[in-house]
């Protein structure tokens, strides 16, 4: 791997992580939210939904537009529009306004993890590009990790209001820093400036008559709404079953992300000793008895070590899937990570909404169940369909 593009993935990571902590920084506060501006769990859950809504469409519009205008330099301008977001979300006077400003964030973040992945399949080669991408997610991981702990520990003890913005100066800095890191990569690319909205329609039908790009995307979409459907309410669940106070709940929750960087920094040893195939089902399984604990017990303890395993087990699965991503169609590259995301965010945006229609008739425990049947099928079928360099057009 050039020493260049090495260095410049953790920069790039800065911004990643701040992505994450606002995807992820919501997670904890439900119940803050929907007391601080009446409403019930279920509307204050629109926060997570309708973001991922809204992240999820907008990759339709930043993987043609990463590809037309160069990928760092649209992701160094979201990180941009993201702080401004961030910073309306902080001083919502009314619900709506809060929801609102929630979804033109998801919309804004869209254009930074998909083409940072996207830029790093351009950039590295294959044989190397499973480890770079879980260098970019270790960051991820951080963000993630951050946002939900400081999202509990600021609706309880600060201001939920308090989250927003300091989540404001983190996509501040990581633009600066990218922008000042990555200038020569921030040309963009001739060859692709003419490409016009018809040509856009005609790439995606073509990719979408690729039937690996349909296995990925299918999958990816499962994926999407088990896993990210049930974790959402993880820490609902740990306040509501477990007794956890707020910010004691979003600091179980960083365990999940514990799990992604035990992974991250071994993401080398992990793929040589298990395979591609192997890291699916093995990660497929984690969180599958991640999901069956959190349903069934009501211990601390246990309900901790489950975050734990659930979060190793869900980056092993969706590193394996990001992998297969950036190769499904080398040709598009840009506009097929996009759709990948896009379809992974409408995914969660579907999991979080049945899950959150459905509280009063079942219960949170229930859902997670049903949750883990689902995750173990859907692993044995990435397990099986997985292919070590897949093929394009």
């Amino acid at each position: 791997m050039d020493t260049q593009i090495k260095r410049l993935i953790p920069v790039i990571g800065m911004l990643a992580f701040a992505s994450m902590a606002a995807t992820r920084i919501c997670d904890p506060m439900l119940v803050n939210l929907a007391q601080a501006f009446g409403v019930d769990l279920a509307q204050a859950a629109r926060v997570v939904s309708w973001y991922a809504v809204a992240y999820g469409v907008f990759q339709l519009l930043y993987g043609p537009l990463g590809d037309r205008a160069g990928k760092l330099r649209v992701v160094a301008g979201a990180g941009v529009v993201c702080a401004s977001l961030s910073l309306l979300t902080a001083l919502a006077p009314t619900y709506w306004t809060l929801v609102l400003a929630r979804t033109l964030m998801g919309a804004a973040a869209a254009g930074i993890i998909p083409l940072s992945m996207a830029w790093i399949g351009d950039h590295v080669p294959y044989e190397h590009r499973q480890e770079a991408l879980a260098k970019l997610l270790s960051t991820s991981v951080f963000g993630m990790m951050l946002g939900q702990w400081f999202g509990g520990f600021a609706a309880e003890i600060l201001s939920w209001r308090m989250a927003f913005y300091v989540l404001c100066a983190a996509f501040l800095l990581g633009s600066l820093f990218l922008c000042l890191n990555a200038r020569s990569f921030m040309t963009p690319p001739p060859a692709t400036k003419a490409a016009g909205f018809t040509q856009y329609v005609k790439t995606l039908a073509e990719l979408l008559r690729i039937p690996r790009v349909r296995w990925v995307l299918a999958v990816t979409l499962a994926e999407g709404a088990l896993v990210y459907g049930a974790f959402s309410f993880t820490p609902s669940l740990l306040v509501d079953k477990f007794g956890m106070s707020v910010s004691a709940a979003g600091a179980t929750m960083v365990l999940y992300g514990v799990g992604g960087l035990i992974y991250s920094p071994f993401a080398r040893r992990w793929l040589a000793l298990l395979g591609e195939r192997g890291l699916a089902l093995t990660g497929g399984s984690l969180i599958t008895l991640a999901l069956l604990l959190l349903g069934w017990t009501s211990t601390p303890w246990v309900g901790a070590t489950a975050c734990l395993m659930g979060g190793l087990g869900f980056y092993m699965l969706h590193n394996t899937l990001q992998t297969q991503a950036t190769q499904m169609a080398p040709a598009w590259r840009g506009t097929a990570v996009t759709l990948f995301a896009c379809i992974l965010f409408l995914g969660q945006s579907l999991g979080v909404s049945l899950v959150a229609m459905n509280i009063g008739r079942f219960t949170l425990g229930a859902m997670f169940w049903v949750c883990a049947v689902g995750t173990m099928v859907l692993a044995w079928q990435v397990s099986r369909g997985v292919r070590t360099r897949a093929s394009g057009p």
